[in-house]
């Protein structure tokens, strides 16, 4: 029986696009790299460490400088250039009602996924927020999601994932948790199904209907 709810952040809850890419963006100048916004989307989901790496070939020295560049952008502006998605909030507290244990499950620091629900006053929606680290820890979904894990007292055998890309999916999967892939989200063609999601929502409401039936 499932008790705990674990959602992803950006592409789930919130469309963060703007901020993120807007920001990295920024970084790639500062490294000496126009790109165009519409080149990006990659960059929605994975940590950012990793996609500079893969999409540019940045050795790990290299990354982290862009990391920092990014956050030179968003710290101070791009948190705030996003919206959570319509219906959303609604499908949350309709499964706290339920009884549901929500938890946030992201690989964005903790920090700003918690600015960013205060601004928004959605804070009380959430039982526990498990995000990477500022310093660089938990920037993977496993480590977030085992982090969940080790707060809840919900076993991997009562949880499932929420989330819009293969991360999500494959991350969960490590500990046996299934995944609910939302197509709203920021997921490249069709990579849900290409990594075995076999529960796909195309819209907030119908998250609700996998979970609860």
């Amino acid at each position: 029986m499932i008790r705990t709810v674990l959602f992803d952040f950006d592409g789930t809850i919130f469309d963060t696009c703007e901020g993120v890419m807007k920001s990295v963006q920024f970084a790639l100048h500062k490294m000496g790299i126009e790109e165009a916004f519409e080149n990006l989307y990659c960059f929605m989901g994975p940590p950012l460490v990793a996609m500079f790496m893969e999409k540019y070939g940045f050795n790990s020295q290299q990354a982290d400088k862009a990391v920092e560049y990014f956050q030179e952008r968003y710290a101070p502006v791009g948190w705030k250039e996003c919206t959570p998605y319509d219906g959303i909030a609604d499908v949350i507290r309709t499964l706290r009602s339920k009884g549901y244990e929500i938890v946030v499950a992201t690989s964005k620091p903790t920090h700003f996924a918690n600015e960013i629900l205060k601004y928004y006053q959605m804070e009380d929606l959430f039982d526990f927020v498990s995000g990477a680290g500022l310093n660089g820890d938990r920037t993977t979904k496993q480590e977030v999601i085992q982090h969940a894990l080790d707060w809840s007292d919900s076993d991997a055998a009562e949880m499932i994932m929420v989330g819009d890309r293969k991360y999500d999916v494959l991350g969960a999967r490590d500990f046996g948790i299934d995944c609910i892939g939302v197509r709203y989200g920021f997921s490249q063609g069709d990579e849900l199904e290409q990594c075995g999601c076999r529960m796909i929502a195309e819209t907030p409401e119908e998250i609700l209907t996998f979970i609860t039936g």
